[in-house]
């Protein structure tokens, strides 16, 4: 298990997300329409904001208080009601399919395909953000059940980032793969 995952520009964040899957998770949903860098720093923020990161607490708040505090500046996100109801939507499977746990989500898959099925199921988790989650878990974390390479994604994501330096590199691959994809699908 490392110690942190370089998806953030704060040590403290990096640390949080290799120890917390909750908050990994978090910052998956969080990571649209913002840099990576904040969408996996808010999990810390929020952490911070609540006393602590809990499924079973955070699906059960009052909605208008988790905007607020999403909201709360700086936001955590360009869009702080509509993540801050993503999230609550997150912990509410968690806790209903997970006992909150949210490394149940990989720690209970029995192979490849029902892991990445799993990851589907979450709110705020697509295709893309559940190859990458199938990466990160796979490459930074060690969790490989059999058939992982079978979903795994063949082109870079975050699951390749092991330093600030490689964080450059993975965006600058992304933007570069994301362009490919708009070539393949223009007239």
């Amino acid at each position: 298990m490392p110690e942190r995952l370089f998806f953030s520009n704060d040590d403290r964040a990096n640390a949080l997300l290799a120890r917390e899957p909750l908050a990994l998770l978090i910052g998956f949903v969080l990571d649209q329409q913002v840099t990576v860098q904040k969408a996996f720093s808010s999990p810390l923020e929020l952490e911070r904001r609540l006393g602590g990161l809990d499924a079973r607490a955070i699906a059960a708040m009052d909605t208008e208080e988790l905007e607020r505090v999403f909201a709360a500046r700086p936001a955590l996100h360009r869009f702080p009601g509509a993540m801050a109801r993503r999230t609550q939507e997150l912990c509410a499977a968690l806790v209903q399919d997970y006992g909150g746990r949210a490394e149940r989500v990989w720690t209970e898959a029995g192979d490849g395909a029902e892991l990445e099925r799993r990851l589907l199921a979450l709110s705020g988790i697509g295709p893309m953000k559940a190859k990458t989650i199938l990466a990160v878990l796979g490459k930074r974390l060690g969790v490989r059940p059999p058939g992982w390479e079978e979903v795994a994604p063949r082109h870079p994501t975050l699951g390749d980032v092991d330093s600030p330096e490689a964080l450059v590199a993975y965006q600058a691959a992304k933007r570069a793969h994301k362009a490919a994809l708009r070539a393949q699908t223009a007239p």
